[in-house]
């Protein structure tokens, strides 16, 4: 089921300037574009996935050297 939509029925509102804030400021751009930006979610991941690689790393070059 698509939904498709005229533009004609938005055009009361389309060109209507962007509505300002009554009860506080803009927030400043430098701000804004903070809370977009990404996270370390997971604090510590990197190193754990460090540590694991070369683990695996070590076994393997022990089994090569057994051969």
């Amino acid at each position: 089921m698509k939904i498709t939509r005229d533009i004609k029925e938005y055009e009361d509102i389309i060109n209507l300037p962007r509505p300002e804030p009554q009860c506080h400021q803009r927030m400043p751009m430098e701000k804004r574009a903070a809370q977009f930006s990404p996270f370390a979610a997971l604090t510590g991941y990197e190193e754990v996935i460090k540590q694991t690689a070369q683990e695996h790393e070590a076994k393997i070059n022990i089994s090569n050297q057994d051969r």
